[in-house]
């Protein structure tokens, strides 16, 4: 059985912005991976503890990004969710809150793998949420769409 899936025009859009995570998520994984390392923090610890955190500024660099790549990825699911979904009815705002997303995270990422955690939101984190937001109310609303049959 075959199935024909009709997407609406500039979807391309949607798919491109989704596919930034990617390249975004890779980013962060090099900044936890070379922090791991100047660190000297092994696997499988998460995490530098608090005293080693406290006596070293490259500990602490590294907890916070690993912090910031963590706390990407409890975002991602929705994030990629809610951008494909608000794409099927509105791709152009879809794609673009999407790559607003990814590039607000790139900023929050350098925000706070400064070592000072509180720049995380100086540099990206306040509009990520700003986006994210838009992201989660474009997709409610277009669900709300489909559920009166206004589609």
């Amino acid at each position: 059985m075959s199935i024909t899936i009709t997407v609406p025009e500039n979807y391309g859009y949607v798919v491109l912005a989704a596919i930034s995570t990617g390249f975004l998520t890779a980013f962060q994984t090099t900044l936890v991976s070379r922090g791991r390392k100047k660190a000297g923090i092994a696997y499988p610890q998460l995490y530098a503890e608090k005293a080693e955190a406290q006596k070293s500024f490259d500990a602490m660099k590294f907890n916070c990004a690993q912090r910031a790549h963590a706390n990407t990825l409890e975002f991602l699911p929705h994030v990629l969710f809610f951008t494909a979904f608000l794409g099927l009815r509105r791709p152009v705002l879809a794609a673009s809150l999407g790559a607003a997303w990814s590039t607000s995270r790139v900023l929050y990422t350098l925000g706070y793998v400064t070592g000072d955690p509180k720049k995380r939101n100086t540099r990206g984190g306040i509009i990520g949420s700003i986006v994210y937001l838009g992201l989660l109310f474009g997709a409610t609303h277009a669900g709300v769409e489909l559920a009166l049959g206004k589609w």
